[in-house]
């Protein structure tokens, strides 16, 4: 019992803002030192097959279902008695499913051809690949938490909106998750992860938008070797 407490404590009142303190000082000492690494890195042009599939459903759906936890987090209120009524309550927690599935299917398939492209596996970091596993991590136990669990959407306003709250307003009250299930933990502790490990990936690029390409510095590009001597082919 000490124990879990103690690892309670741990995850849902310390590790919050051991993320935002990396998230913030690493994003920023990044930009100031290496401000062309605040780029996706895109690599659809070197093999845009299987590009769509992946990337278009992967941000549509994770777009959809951070707005469906914003809503939660900002409205709690209002998202209860939104859900008051049955059809109502279907309709959002069906609609939160169906684009969690849809981030599953583009997110694999972004693995599958990172995976099996030889061009676009050259590329590919190992900081990728550990993103990628905690995006499994988050939308897996998401679904499942949606099955199992289900209306996510209501103790999400009762439970995890005041729990958010209390770290936002600096006073951790981690009484709200003890008794939750252990997937939940798993899902709020893998996002505190990833926001951690956020600034070392190319998802920083999502920091920069737009991107302020007309004002910064060019970049210089120097080629090595006789480039009269190389024909155009």
């Amino acid at each position: 019992m000490f124990n879990q407490i103690f690892l309670d404590q741990i995850l849902f009142a310390v590790l919050p803002y051991v993320s935002l303190v990396v998230l913030l000082t690493v994003s920023i000492q990044r930009y100031r030192s290496q401000a062309f690494s605040y780029s996706s890195l895109s690599s659809q042009f070197l093999e845009n097959q299987h590009h769509f599939w992946g990337v278009v459903p992967f941000h549509y759906g994770i777009i959809t279902v951070l707005f469906g936890h914003l809503v939660g987090f900002l409205i709690p209120q209002q998202l209860l008695w939104w859900n008051s009524v049955p059809v109502r309550l279907y309709f959002f927690e069906l609609t939160g499913f169906v684009f969690a599935i849809l981030t599953l299917v583009g997110l694999i398939s972004i693995i599958i051809r990172r995976m099996t492209n030889p061009k676009i596996k050259m590329v590919t970091s190992r900081a990728d690949w550990i993103i990628f596993g905690i995006f499994i991590i988050q939308i897996i136990t998401g679904l499942y938490m949606a099955v199992f669990h289900s209306w996510g959407s209501s103790w999400f306003a009762t439970s995890m909106a005041p729990y958010m709250w209390s770290i936002v307003s600096f006073s951790p009250d981690v009484t709200y998750l003890t008794a939750m299930p252990w997937t939940v933990k798993l899902h709020i502790a893998s996002a505190y992860f990833m926001l951690t490990f956020f600034p070392y990936t190319r998802l920083v690029h999502i920091l920069v938008v737009p991107n302020p390409y007309l004002w910064r510095k060019p970049q210089v590009v120097r080629w090595y070797g006789n480039w009269k001597s190389k024909r155009v082919l």
